[in-house]
Formats: structure tokens, sequence, C-alpha cells
């Protein structure tokens, strides 16, 4: 069977996955923190055929779905027979109050699904379910990881660390997906770099406090800070080629608690994002230059502190599967499956297939009603009001089952 028509034609009962979905956005778990989330995507899982394994770097579940005996048997299954395919989702969620109107909307205060990991889930759920029902459409081993943690870049991590190599076979492709906002139903995918990169710096500097009515007797690391956040801005625009991307967000400054004393120190929270890993070792050579060299002229004392974390990896996806998979999105959702731009996001995802040294392909499914795209007022991910449309957990199901049968359909 094609993968289109294993996606379009299976014939399989998916009617409870839509309140798989509302389950999941109704009960949104923090980073870290997603134990009742996790034992609902077992409990989901225990309904099929499949190896499941809990607690992988916290909260990390893995299903693996094996089919036929490996042996090669004509020439269809000497190609696809010993193939493995891993497809991830992620299933945390975040501190935004929601606004949403919805009727299955959040129940934990301050706790939303803003960036659609309950979606990701669900549809993976879903493809799951019909690679268990449907195994005469398929051969080989189908991988279903479900990763924590993705907000905070460290899950992919936690789960590579926990052993994830050994408790399921090494896949031969990864493949992973993200809504996004975008006209309803279409699905986008393109070689290549697709998601940034991306770091936080955090910079604390070091003064010497006074009262406010003699800054003169003081190092203002206020003031000290603010001529840095100035100088950073001027590295993307003079140092970095307009040929290339680069992004430097001062996200966070923060320097003492009371109007009228000057504080002794003040830190500096960045969020920087490439596309290229030459061009972020020539950034933030320069963010250290001018941080010390303001420092410096300030007559500081002691030097600043420079630590870099959250660090989240470049999203490239290979060309080779691209070109495998990409044929058989445009015969799925023909007009629908389109180029997609690159995203200034970021991921952990790819982490995952870093440490298998396989290659991957990473897409995303537009979620917007035609109304609201065409309004230009479209809330975006991590919004209050972000809100799939019908048809989103459809059209995300059915990419995850023609990609995973790009490599697996007989």
């Amino acid at each position: 069977m094609k993968p289109t028509e294993l996606a379009t034609q299976h014939d399989v009962d998916l009617s409870w996955q839509q309140g798989c979905y509302e389950w999941l956005h109704q009960h949104p778990e923090l980073s870290l923190q997603e134990e009742k989330t996790a034992a609902y995507i077992a409990e989901q899982l225990g309904k099929f055929d499949c190896e499941v394994t809990t607690g992988i770097g916290g909260h990390g579940i893995v299903a693996v779905f094996r089919n036929g005996d490996n042996s090669g048997k004509g020439e269809s299954s000497k190609q696809n027979l010993t193939k493995t395919v891993l497809m991830r989702a992620d299933f945390d969620a975040l501190p935004v109050t929601e606004d949403t109107g919805l009727d299955y909307a959040s129940v934990n205060e301050g706790v939303m699904h803003a960036c659609g990991h309950d979606m990701h889930t669900a549809a993976l759920l879903g493809v799951c379910a019909v690679m268990d029902q449907r195994r005469d459409a398929w051969e080989g081993t189908f991988i279903a990881l479900f990763q924590p943690a993705e907000e905070v870049t460290r899950g992919a991590g936690m789960m590579v660390e926990d052993g994830l190599a050994e408790k399921v076979p090494t896949p031969d492709v990864c493949l992973g997906q993200h809504i996004v906002p975008g006209p309803v139903g279409t699905v986008m995918s393109a070689p290549g770099p697709v998601l940034a990169a991306c770091d936080t710096i955090t910079i604390t500097l070091f003064g010497k406090s006074a009262h406010g009515s003699q800054p003169h007797e003081s190092l203002d690391p206020t003031f000290l800070a603010a001529m840095i956040v100035v100088r950073l801005q001027g590295i993307v625009g003079r140092e970095v080629s307009p040929e290339d991307f680069a992004v430097i967000t001062v996200g966070t400054l923060s320097s003492g608690h009371t109007n009228n004393t000057i504080p002794d120190s003040a830190k500096l929270v960045l969020n920087c994002r490439f596309y290229n890993t030459d061009v972020r070792d020539k950034t933030y050579a320069a963010i250290e230059r001018v941080v010390r060299g303001e420092c410096y002229a300030s007559g500081c004392t002691r030097d600043p502190i420079i630590e870099y974390s959250a660090h989240g990896e470049l999203t490239d996806n290979d060309e080779e599967v691209f070109n495998t998979v990409r044929p058989h999105f445009d015969a799925t959702f023909g007009a629908k499956s389109v180029s997609a731009q690159r995203w200034t996001a970021s991921e952990d995802f790819s982490e995952i297939p870093r440490h298998f040294g396989v290659p991957y392909l990473f897409w995303t499914v537009g979620v917007t009603d035609e109304k609201t795209w065409n309004s230009g007022g479209v809330p975006g991910n991590h919004s209050p009001h972000f809100a799939p449309a019908p048809g989103t957990l459809e059209a995300a199901t059915k990419a995850g089952i023609t990609a995973v049968a790009a490599y697996l359909g007989k």
C-alpha cells in the first residue's frame, strides 16, 4: 500500500483521537513535571501491540512496533523490511494563562498547551493506532518516542543520557513535526536548516553600591548593563553579514531593589539564535568582547561571569530524507504540501537523531482557519490565544503516517 493510501484510506477508527487531544489540552503540565501526562500516554499505548518503556530521562516514553521477520522476501521487502523509523512528539506545556474560550481549556491555572505539544502527542498516538491495526500495509520496525521537557531544551538530552540507545533499536531515520500558524492542514517541509540553533547567555556584572544621592561613590552596574545592551545591538547590525542570520535578544535586565540605592550587581539574560555555527562562534566572541570591554571602560574591579545554558542544536533537514518523503506529502496533501520557510524558533528534536548518527526530517503543519489567517491577527505559538483550528489533528496524523510509510510501506 502506498503511503498516501495508508494515510487517507486506512479505515482505522480514530474517533477517540479528538477526545485524547482535548484531555491533553485540558490537563497541561510544565516541563519536568509531566507525570500525569506521561501516565495518560502510557495508558493509551497499552491498547496497542507494542513494547512500551516509560521513565526514560524522567517522563520520556518509547513504544516499539515490530512487524515482519526481517528475512527479506522479494524486491520490495529487501528495500523496506530492515528499515527502522523513529517518530517523536513532545508533550510538555508552558507557564501561560489560557484565554482561548475553548470548552476544553486548561484546568491547571497558569499552565497551557500554548505551543501545540498536545496536538503532536495526539497525532502520534493516531499514527501508532494505524501502524498497529494495519500491519498488512507495512513491514519493519516503528518507534514512537514521546519526549518531555522540550520547552526547556532538556528533554531530548535527558532521554539520551538515560540510555535511550540501549532501550530501542537504532533507527535508520528520525521524523518529527510541529504545528505553527499557517492555513489549516498545510504541510510545510524543506531540506537544510529549518529551525535555528539557540543558547541562553546569562551575564552577571559587578559594580560598587552607594546611596542614590551619592552616585559618584558608586560603580553603577545598571548604567554598565545599559551600555552593554546598546553595544550588543551593534554586533548583528555591524559585524554580522546581511547575508547571514543572527539574533541577540536581551530578555531580562535586573538590578537593584529600591529607588534610593545603587546596587552592587546587575544581570542580563540573552537569547541568541543562528542557522550557522561559524556565525554563532563569531557572534559569541563579539558578545564576550563587548561585555569585558564595557566592564574595563567602567573601571570594574571584578570580572563579569558569562554562563551559557539551554542549548538547542540547529535543526538541519537531510536532503535525501526530504527527497524521499516530500513526493508522498505532495501526493497526500496536493496543493497544501508547500515549501517551508526557515523558522527562527528552536527545538531539541535533532539531539535524538544526532545521538544515533542518522538523518532526519522535521516539518510543520498549519493550524489557522481561513478567516483568521486572512484577517492578519493570527495568534502565534506561546500566545494565550493559540487554538489550532479543526482539521489540524487530521492533517498532522496523515502527515505522520505518510512520512513513516515512505520508509516502511510495502
